[in-house]
This record gives C-alpha cells, structure tokens and sequence, in this order.
C-alpha cells in the first residue's frame, strides 16, 4: 500500500492545487492532505481565508477523487503521527525545497525518506503561475482566465469574498473577483434602512471599472418578537443597473438584543455575553447561535442569490 502526501493552504482552490491532488490519487492507495491552519496561513501570508470556508471547498472536490484524510497543520512538517508513514510526497517545483527540508530531518529521526512526485506548475493566460494570492487580487480566474466577467466586492471581508465567489461562479463559470475596501457610509452597527444604504455605498463604491461591484451589509432589524439580522445586498453593474436582494434573517438572543439595542455592534454584544471574537471573519453570529447548524457564509450567499435572480430572469 503507497501513502502519498499532499499539503497546502488552499485559499481558493485552482487548477494548480487540482492537478497536485489528482497526481497524489494516481500514485497513492492512501492519500493524506494536510491543510495550514489559520493561524499559519496568517503568519505566513498575513491574511488568508478562514479554515472553515477552505476545508469545505476541500472536502467537496476530494470528494471526487476519492477515499482519503484530511489533517490540520501547523508547520512545514505535518504531525508525526500522520506523515511518519508517508511514502511519497507530491509537491510543485515551487515548493520542492521544502520537500527536501522533510526529508532531512526524516533521515535525522532515523526514518527513510520520501519518495518526492514532482507536479508542475500550472500557468495563467499571462504565463504566471496560477497563485491563490493572484486570483484573490482579481487577476484571473481560478484556471487562469482573464476574459471572464470581472466583479469587485466592496468589502476585505474573505467570508463576503467567499461567497460572492461561490455565487457567481454558478451563474458565470469562471469569474475575476476583487476585494477593495470601501466605506459603507453608515454607522458600524447598521440598524433599518441603514443596512440597504450601506450594502448600496459598498458596491457603487466598489464597481469602479469592473463588470460588476457587489456590496454586502448585515444589519438588524425590529420584528415580530424580537430583534432579527438581516443581510442586504447591492449588485451594480456598469450601465448603471441595480438589482437588491437579502438573505433569511434570525432572530439574536435578547441578552444580545439589549446590547445591540443600547449601542454595542452585534459583534461586540456576542464577545460581551459569549466570549466569542472576530465573528464577522469566521462562522458568524448565526454560526455561533445555531450551533453550527448554518454559517454566516450561506446566508450571504443567500443576499447575493436573491440580488443576482433579476438577472438571472433577464438572460
């Protein structure tokens, strides 16, 4: 039985990243992938989308492939107890050299060392090879493409980011996605009709001279028994057209609610009553209160799917 190895971070999985995993699938019976952790996918890049939004577009294309594990890692070298029985290890020519730094200090443990299976790399209409950093600048696609539909999202969040992605590449195929900072032009906590302006501001503010600027705001709303979150969405595009749109809403706990409502941010409010930090960039509020059951990425694609459906009628 041959165990291959394969590892990366996998911001936005590519055609390079693709064609390593297919190379450890042809040569392997026992395929183990190790994914950086956040925490090493910071420090190494400075920012990077979260692991939850990475392992899931992971798993789902391993999926295809294949039986195989999937390993969290914090280091170059994996943990022991996964990689000591690692045959071969499948890398790019890029990251050859730290292959080579595996293997040296397998030897000095003892251990043999791996077989290496070099793939190589994968390029991008412009001869460049195809990075995650590169596609998340919005310079091509996720296989290199420059000439498909190009969007900017008005927002350096990698959860909103994320779910544009998703979305629009359902409707287009491939597609350039940008993330540019923009004012939203209302308050931090968004309350009402604030939400609906502010999600308007991002993506004018945004679409420059893109194809389209997407613009995503959660706010809160007084409804029914409670106070709910809601997340609107703004979709411009360059002949001066906007289509609207809004995920499901919750309802927030009324420990939360008073919080909210006496001029805390929702994020706050759920560090003061849970602990919980940095909510908005992981699974979100929803995430948290629905125990996992839904995460703040699938109600943002729910805002964008409803923005992008006029559309989607008109073509």
């Amino acid at each position: 039985m041959t165990r291959v190895a394969v590892a990366g971070t996998f911001d936005v999985l590519h055609d390079g990243h693709r064609a390593l995993l297919r190379r450890a699938f042809e040569i392997g019976d026992q395929v183990v992938v190790g994914i950086t952790s956040d925490r090493m996918a910071s420090s190494s890049r400075g920012t990077s989308v979260p692991m939850g939004i990475r392992r899931a577009e992971l798993e789902a294309y391993l999926s295809e492939l294949g039986e195989h594990s999937l390993f969290e890692i914090d280091d170059i070298y994996g943990p022991d107890n996964v990689m000591d029985d690692v045959d071969v290890l499948v890398v790019s020519e890029e990251t050859l050299g730290n292959a080579r730094v595996l293997n040296d200090r397998r030897v000095s443990r003892g251990l043999r060392p791996m077989e290496v299976s070099v793939v190589p790399l994968v390029r991008a209409d412009d001869g460049s090879k195809i990075s995650s950093s590169s596609i998340l600048r919005g310079e091509y696609g996720r296989s290199g493409h420059r000439d498909v539909v190009d969007i900017a999202v008005g927002s350096l969040n990698q959860v909103k980011v994320s779910a544009v992605r998703t979305v629009m590449e359902r409707v287009y195929g491939e597609v350039r996605i940008t993330a540019v900072d923009v004012p939203s032009g209302v308050p931090p906590q968004p309350f009402e009709s604030q939400t609906h302006e502010g999600s308007r501001n991002r993506a004018l503010a945004a679409l420059g001279d893109h194809d389209m600027g997407v613009g995503i705001e959660a706010g809160v709303f007084e409804m029914l028994d409670g106070l709910y979150d809601v997340q609107h969405c703004t979709i411009v595009s360059r002949d001066g057209r906007e289509t609207y749109g809004q995920g499901s809403g919750f309802r927030y706990p009324d420990s939360i609610a008073g919080l909210v409502r006496g001029g805390m941010t929702v994020g706050d409010a759920v560090h003061e009553v849970y602990g919980d930090t940095d909510i908005g960039k992981k699974q979100g509020a929803v995430g948290l209160l629905s125990k996992g059951l839904i995460d703040r990425k699938t109600l943002t694609e729910q805002s964008v799917i409803a923005a992008m459906i006029p559309r989607i009628w008109d073509e």
